[in-house]
């Protein structure tokens, strides 16, 4: 993109183009030679045509199939809801070996990040002590430990609103004009009482209990990989005794997926202990002494292959699949030349560019069941009245984002360039590295970075167009802005900045560079995530089949 450019045409066969900057009705633009005299308005972000349509012809953006038309739509005509409906090309498991070129990483060669060793397997970029339900009626046991621990350990978030709450309703109790604003509350966050310990989380759901057998199954697999993830020392869980996700259950998928793992595990059943207050009680002490040996562990020298970076993208708009996520994708690229492991999920939206990821797959095994859980899923949305059409928000609509085929090639970039050596399904964990993984999750935002922590993803990278203040209880999570506006309007939730691609200041390959170096920052526990420095611990499992 050169800075004089009002437009962009991402591939050289797309006969769509999108506006970089609100362009009017009768303006002439021209690229690479071609000139249009626009119809009507083109907000930024959202694309004309390049060529004349005819009703029920397909369009194309990043090389691939988006849409088909409805109507006929002139040259330099808006693209919209009214006019462009989702339409994708058809798949059909690996056709041809995708030859990739390793970006020259010479300058990382001896490059290690400061992180948590744990033993055998990967090394943590975090260390944090669990607290998990196993099912829904443990949720106020869960609460009442929260209350009891955060503060009292240090981990305590929102303290601040907390001091301005007490003080207004001071101030109103005795009938006096409130002295102090919410800035003035800031400043006084609480310490860490063990200090190697980055926090202890509790991890609350609505789940474990009268849904299917399979859910619990599936729940039981996802808290097993949070049990075992890198970034954890130790968990604490707490079982009702009668539910569906029995305690036997998770240890018997503990045994399963993670082999070897050694790392405390304490479960209490509430329908054997004495009381309640017994069971708290023993609870409360685990988690305690948890804690405090845990934080005999401090960070070394650890190899950057030992990074398994989740790739996730949400709240995009227009500009996410030409900024945010190409530069994603090539930090993604930099890391799998160094050994380490991007993961990219949100199948719902990889519709329309399965052909080139099953290309990508490193054998025809691989891709054949990428594509048997691509149509299991569409399947199974169809089966619910929906399908993945319906995946675009009012959100991605509004700023560009105008079928799922459309959104889904722009979000793949975050994925890279690099080779698959592994397709996961939910609840998997990553198990090759040195290449890309695929995780089978929704395009939900929470339900996707939940799972990607859950496979084992040390370092999530979020990119996002409108602004999501989304983080993890165990993976720090990096946000990636696709807009300089967006970044100076939210800086409080936003990280890097990938606007400078749009407006031609530099290159997706400066910019992955600089990513990368962050990501290895954050790995060190030397730059801090907004999401972390806020304590945006979301974790949502996925009701399989019910969720885009």
């Amino acid at each position: 993109m050169t800075p004089d450019s009002p437009v962009l045409r991402v591939n050289e066969g797309d006969d769509l183009i999108v506006a970089l900057r609100d362009l009017k009705a009768g303006s002439v633009v021209t690229l690479g030679g071609e000139c249009w005299t626009l119809r009507e308005d083109v907000p930024a972000k959202h694309k004309f045509a390049a060529r004349d349509f005819a009703a029920g012809e397909r369009a194309r953006m990043y090389g691939v199939v988006v849409g088909k038309t409805t109507q006929t739509v002139p040259a330099g005509a808006l693209l919209r809801t009214s006019n462009l409906a989702h339409d994708a090309a058809a798949f059909a498991g690996k056709q041809r070996d995708a030859a990739w070129t390793a970006p020259d990483v010479s300058k990382w060669q001896d490059r290690v990040f400061q992180g948590y060793r744990r033993g055998a397997g990967l090394a943590g970029t975090a260390n944090h002590w669990l607290v998990i339900p196993l099912v829904f009626c443990e949720n106020r046991n869960l609460a009442v430990m929260r209350e009891a621990l955060t503060r009292a350990l240090g981990y305590a978030h929102g303290s601040a609103y907390e001091r301005y709450a007490a003080h207004l309703a001071e101030a109103r109790h005795r009938g006096v004009p409130a002295t102090l604003g919410l800035d003035d509350c800031f400043g006084a966050e609480s310490t860490p009482l063990f200090a190697n310990v980055d926090g202890v989380k509790f991890l609350e759901h609505g789940l474990g209990c009268g849904g299917t057998r399979q859910d619990a199954e599936a729940l039981c697999r996802l808290l097993a990989g949070y049990i075992a993830h890198p970034n954890v020392a130790g968990a604490t869980v707490l079982s009702l005794g009668c539910q569906h996700a029995q305690a036997s259950l998770l240890e018997s998928a503990l045994a399963e997926l993670h082999p070897g793992h050694d790392r405390p595990l304490q479960i209490f059943e509430q329908q054997k202990s004495a009381s309640e207050r017994d069971m708290l009680g023993r609870a409360i002490q685990s988690v305690i002494s948890g804690v405090a040996k845990a934080s005999e562990q401090t960070r070394e020298s650890c190899p950057v292959s030992d990074l398994v970076l989740g790739v996730e993208c949400g709240g995009s708009d227009g500009f996410s699949g030409i900024s945010a996520n190409p530069v994603i994708g090539r930090a993604a690229d930099l890391l799998a030349a160094c050994g380490g492991t991007p993961v990219l999920a949100e199948f719902p939206e990889l519709c329309g560019v399965e052909q080139e990821l099953c290309d990508r797959c490193a054998s025809p095994e691989l891709a054949e069941k990428f594509t048997r859980l691509m149509r299991a899923y569409e399947a199974a949305a169809r089966a619910c009245g929906s399908g993945f059409e319906a995946n675009p928000s009012p959100g991605n609509i509004r700023d560009g984002l105008i079928t799922d085929a459309m959104k889904s090639a722009g979000a793949a970039k975050k994925g890279g360039t690099a080779p698959i050596v592994d397709v996961l399904d939910y609840g998997e964990p990553v198990r090759r590295r040195g290449g890309l993984n695929l995780c089978c999750t929704p395009g939900n935002d929470v339900e996707s970075t939940t799972a990607l922590a859950g496979a084992g993803c040390n370092l999530i990278v979020f990119s996002t167009g409108l602004g999501t203040p989304t983080g993890n209880p165990v993976c720090p999570t990096l946000k990636v802005a696709t807009n300089t506006g967006l970044m100076r309007k939210m800086p409080d939730i936003l990280d890097f900045d990938a606007g400078p691609v749009i407006t031609g200041e530099s290159t997706l390959e400066d910019l992955g560079e600089r990513l990368f170096e962050a990501c290895l920052a954050v790995a060190s526990g030397t730059l801090q995530p907004k999401a972390v420095a806020l304590g945006q611990d979301d974790f949502l499992p996925w009701k399989r089949g019910v969720s885009l």
